[in-house]
């Protein structure tokens, strides 16, 4: 019976670093071979970073991209790293076109390479536009085992190559991935891989990409199955890690011959399996299994995952935002301060004449509790100076008090090099309670895609976090209890404007997550004014939302790539 051990290394690439993520390969590699690993495997486009959009389109980034797979052999070799057996994701180019590739490399030499067969054409994936497919199936028996590879979207589709690879017999399917995060996603591909596997008749590794790149983040939740579905082993999630595992492999299933829509291609790899584990191999300890995290949990690694990768791959030292006293600048700064640490974040008060004594001190406070870098710069005189040039009023006025904190802080980041985050939430953004070119200026928003009432809940985790650490509680308790308000007209409140929030969340979620219409946002026991009005803000506020800064998604459809409907558009959800 083979013993294969078996390291899958979630690590966090960057798109188009393709040197650096060579070299991410070749150390993970050598990770793997110390923890005395036969098989080594590693993300979906790992060489090149995921998702590379149009930069798939580019001859010389795919060139690029193989010519650093071609190197990739003899550069194991050299490390003593030769007798691994490496599975690695890459953008490939033959005739034919772009290809999302996994090669397999053993003994200097791509002993082959597999084309991803189901390309996503949904959601946040253009897969379709820029790749074409493949029908090929490798099968590599590798010390008396027979492996076989697919890529991501193929086990998330029915038939096809697993399907295939259960037809053939194979002792181990290998799945390498590029998933994004959503809420509870985890659960779904728990659920997903044990599905494939009892397809494949095999058991299946599922290893998975970190890190964040532009709005998506990727969560690794690596995992390996046996045949049955019964899990074996399990990574943690927003970190890099290497899971490794023993599996005992039943050996030589596959058969010889074709497979109905695939060519079949066999290769046996050289290297006896020892009948007993050699001498100098680390012991392996018991498989980890870590839990999936919590919801608040796992949503507050996310956003710090989706800003600090943001900042970091960027090129960004420092952050700096606007500090108002209320909620959701309090959570964004939060989320910088744990991302990035205190002394690169740096908050700005910034005061008008309408301005409430408590929102100043809750700025000054959030500060304080946390560390981060504080000043004070009022805009009175900034907005007197608009207002009475402009003979502004109403509407017009309040607005410019939002844009002239808009120039106060992208003026300071100019200076000093800050990236500016913008504070808004998916609520506001949804019904347009923002300001363009005011509070809506920023290079990028970290709660872009939290609703309204998940911040409240995101900030009282946060809180009950720090105070079982024996921590000082992050976010103001006065920031999370008062009222929210905007502070642009005398005792102006959120509320004077929109429904309850909990009411507004339940009607944006049917609305904007399942595309429902007036008809069934009404059967689902909303007033059908509430809804009109509602829909009417969403609707209206189309090219707001397109001149927003991008934001770490976390949920099933963000604004921007998920979710795309026109500025100009006379269709209205409205009574019959």
């Amino acid at each position: 019976m083979p013993q294969l051990r078996l390291a899958l290394a979630q690590v966090d690439a960057t798109v188009g670093d393709i040197a650096g993520n060579a070299g991410l390969v070749l150390e993970w590699c050598r990770r793997a071979a110390d923890a005395g690993a036969d098989v080594a495997v590693l993300p979906e486009m790992v060489l090149t970073g995921y998702p590379v959009e149009d930069l798939a389109l580019r001859e010389s980034f795919a060139v690029a991209s193989r010519r650093a797979l071609d190197a990739l052999p003899a550069r194991l070799v050299e490390a003593g790293l030769g007798e691994l057996l490496v599975v690695a994701g890459y953008l490939d180019l033959d005739d034919t076109g772009p290809r999302n590739a996994a090669a397999l490399i053993h003994g200097g030499v791509v002993v082959d390479r597999y084309f991803k067969h189901h390309l996503p054409n949904y959601g946040v994936f253009d897969e379709f536009r820029y790749f074409e497919p493949g029908s090929t199936l490798p099968v590599v028996r590798f010390r008396g085992a027979d492996i076989g590879v697919v890529i991501c979207e193929d086990i998330w589709q029915d038939g096809g190559p697993v399907a295939a690879y259960g037809e053939l017999g194979l002792d181990l399917l290998l799945c390498i991935n590029g998933s994004p995060y959503e809420r509870a996603k985890d659960d779904t591909r728990g659920a997903l891989v044990a599905r494939r596997a009892r397809e494949a008749r095999a058991p299946m590794a599922y290893v998975n990409l970190v890190g964040a790149q532009d709005e998506l983040v990727f969560d690794g939740d690596s995992m390996v199955v046996d045949a049955s579905g019964a899990l074996l082993a399990r990574a943690p999630q927003f970190v890099e890690h290497l899971l490794t595992v023993e599996l005992d492999l039943a050996g030589g299933a596959a058969r010889t011959g074709a497979v109905e829509g695939f060519a079949v291609r066999h290769h046996e790899l050289p290297g006896e399996l020892p009948g007993e584990p050699a001498a100098d191999r680390p012991a392996l300890p018991a498989p980890a299994m870590y839990e999936p995290l919590p919801d608040e949990a796992e949503v507050w690694w996310a956003l710090r995952t989706g800003l600090g990768d943001y900042v970091r791959k960027n090129g960004f030292r420092s952050v700096v935002l606007g500090l108002s006293g209320g909620i959701d600048s309090a959570v964004v700064a939060a989320i910088a301060v744990d991302a990035l640490g205190p002394d690169a974040v740096h908050g700005v008060s910034m005061p008008s004449k309408y301005s409430s004594e408590h929102s100043k001190s809750d700025a000054a406070d959030m500060a304080e509790r946390t560390g981060l870098n504080y000043s004070v710069q009022p805009i009175g005189e900034m907005v007197e100076a608009f207002v009475s040039q402009l003979a502004l009023t109403g509407l017009a006025e309040e607005n410019v008090q939002a844009r002239c904190r808009g120039v106060t802080l992208m003026g300071l980041s100019n200076a000093d090099g800050h990236l500016v985050l913008a504070t808004g939430n998916k609520t506001e953004l949804a019904v347009g309670y923002s300001t363009i070119y005011g509070d809506a200026v920023g290079g990028f928003a970290p709660i872009k895609d939290v609703p309204k009432t998940l911040v409240w809940r995101l900030a009282r985790w946060r809180n009950e976090q720090a105070v079982a650490a024996g921590e000082t509680p992050p976010i103001p308790p006065n920031s999370i209890e008062k009222p929210p308000s905007a502070e642009l007209r005398p005792g102006q409140l959120d509320s004077d404007s929109l429904p309850d929030y909990e009411l507004l969340d339940g009607v944006l979620d049917l609305y904007i997550e399942s595309d429902r219409g007036f008809d069934e946002l009404v059967e689902a026991g909303f007033e059908a004014e509430t809804v009109e009005n509602v829909v009417r803000l969403v609707d209206r506020a189309e090219y707001k939302r397109r001149q927003y800064p991008p934001g770490t998604k976390i949920t099933s459809k963000g604004f921007g790539r998920d979710r795309r409907l026109p500025i100009t558009n006379s269709w209205r959800e409205k009574r019959p």
